[in-house]
């Protein structure tokens, strides 16, 4: 599968360790004088370690690789145990992986451990399995709104706006044909489900690059935005997000490219509420 790992550049590393102890997954070790990836199914791809280079040998790719295994991460946390399993999970939480949290407990229920200390030291007090956590962007809300019965098939509906494949951010190449004097919408990737005129409201006549500042690396996004707007021209840059405050780092985004690009492009931004109306 294609998914993001972290690279070391051995000609830089200087065998400090400081990123073996800032993986809480065990992804790395100390091997002949460097820092090693010794397993890609042990790296989360968040990049903790990469705060702790001091001398910028660490980076973001992307490649074929097999999937992050949280049993497998567990097997060599388990052993050093309970302060450093909690760290480990609050790291998770914090960047949005719940799955993986969630698996942990199952994983660690099977081990034997007392799992509702170690789900109230990572989630807090009085949390209960399924509830939602502090983040407004995770918060569970029925909208109350019932279900309408399916169109009949005669009916005519609006046409798609998409203009090019891919959208994901990470996978399109600054360099694609397609971005080159374009109008760009960059949107957060839960705004044209939320709001209903997503194609005819912002879509049509643009390119359209998509992520999620929540669950995505915003670093990342930051440095191929930069690589668009140096190379192509840009007429326009709008930005569709959704009220939530975690969703405001797209924005962020392409603020910071823009400013690290030293390029001047039109800029608007559009936010959209969980219940699909337009707020700005």
């Amino acid at each position: 599968m294609l998914r993001t790992v972290i690279k070391i550049d051995e000609e830089l590393c200087n065998g400090c360790g400081n990123c073996v102890s800032g993986c809480h997954e065990g992804a790395l070790q100390l091997i002949d004088g460097k820092a090693r990836l010794v397993g890609d199914n042990l790296c989360d791809g968040l990049g903790a370690c990469i705060g702790e280079c001091p001398v910028g040998a660490i980076e973001f790719v992307q490649r074929e690789t097999t999937p992050y295994s949280e049993r497998e991460v567990l097997d060599g946390l388990v052993p050093q145990g309970e302060n450093t399993v909690v760290a480990h999970l609050r790291h998770l939480k914090d960047h949005g992986m719940r799955n993986e949290v969630h698996e942990a407990f199952a994983v660690l229920s099977e081990k034997g451990w007392d799992v509702a200390s170690v789900r109230s030291k990572v989630l807090g007090p009085g949390h209960q399995p399924g509830a939602s956590g502090g983040c407004p962007g995770s918060r569970v809300v029925d909208l109350g709104r019932d279900a309408l019965p399916l169109a009949p098939q005669a009916e005519v509906r609006p046409n798609s706006e998409l203009r090019q494949w891919p959208v994901q951010l990470h996978l399109v190449p600054p360099s694609a044909p397609f971005l080159k004097g374009a109008e760009l919408l960059v949107a957060a990737d839960c705004v044209p489900f939320a709001y209903p005129g997503f194609h005819q409201d912002f879509l049509q006549g643009r390119v359209l690059l998509i992520g999620c500042p929540k669950l995505d690396d915003v670093g990342a996004y930051t440095e191929k935005l930069t690589q668009i707007i140096r190379l192509n021209g840009l007429r326009s840059i709008t930005v569709v997000r959704m009220e939530v405050p975690c969703c405001g780092g797209i924005a962020r985004a392409v603020k910071s490219a823009l400013a690290a690009s030293g390029v001047l492009v039109p800029y608007a931004e559009a936010v959209i509420g969980i219940d699909g109306t337009r707020k700005s």
